[in-house]
C-alpha cells in the first residue's frame, strides 16, 4: 500500500538505491551467521532427488552456458572472501569451504528476493510486480548455479575420500 508519494525522478533514483541497501545489507547478515550453518546436510541446501547431482539445472537450464558470466561477489564486504567461480584448489578442506559458501550464496539471494514488497510504500501497485521480477531475474541465476555446483563439489569429495 503507497503510503510516501514522491515526484518521479526520486522515486526511480529511490528504487536504484534502495535494492543496492537492501542487497548489500542481506550480504552483510549471511555473513554475520556461523558457516556451520550452510552446510550441505542442512535442509535448505541439501540435493533433492529432483536435482539429479546437478544433471536437471543443465538439462533445464543449460546452466554451464551461461554460469561463468554471473559476477562473483565473495569480495564485497572482504577483500580475501571466498570466491566461488572457479575451484581455487582440490585440496578436501577448499571443497568444504566451497560447499559451505555455497550454502552461504545462496540464502543470500535467496534472502535479497524477498524485500520486493518494500517498494510498494513509494511505488504504484504496477511497480512491485515489476520488482518482483527484478528480484528475480537478478537473483535466480545465482541460486541455480549453486544448486548446480554443489552436488558436483560432494560428489568429487566422495571420489577423493575413496
Amino acid at each position: 500500500m503507497r503510503v510516501i508519494f514522491l515526484p518521479d525522478l526520486p522515486t526511480f533514483i529511490l528504487c536504484f538505491v534502495l535494492w543496492a541497501i537492501l542487497q548489500l545489507g542481506v550480504s552483510r547478515l549471511c555473513l554475520l551467521l556461523p558457516l556451520r550453518f550452510f552446510g550441505p546436510e542442512n535442509v535448505l541446501f541439501r540435493e533433492y532427488k529432483f536435482e539429479r547431482g546437478g544433471t536437471f539445472y543443465e538439462r533445464v537450464f543449460h546452466v554451464r552456458a551461461w554460469k561463468n558470466y554471473l559476477p562473483d561477489a565473495g569480495m564485497v564486504w572482504n577483500k580475501n572472501g571466498f570466491r566461488k567461480k572457479r575451484l581455487a584448489s582440490l585440496k578436501p578442506d577448499h571443497l568444504e569451504l566451497f560447499l559451505l559458501e555455497s550454502g552461504r550464496a545462496e540464502l543470500t539471494h535467496w534472502l535479497a528476493i524477498l524485500p520486493f514488497w518494500v517498494f510498494g510504500f513509494f511505488t504504484p501497485p504496477s511497480v512491485i510486480w515489476m520488482m518482483l521480477v527484478y528480484a528475480l531475474a537478478v537473483n535466480m541465476p545465482c541460486i541455480i548455479a549453486q544448486r548446480y555446483n554443489r552436488p558436483r563439489v560432494r560428489r568429487l569429495l566422495g571420489l577423493m575420500r575413496g
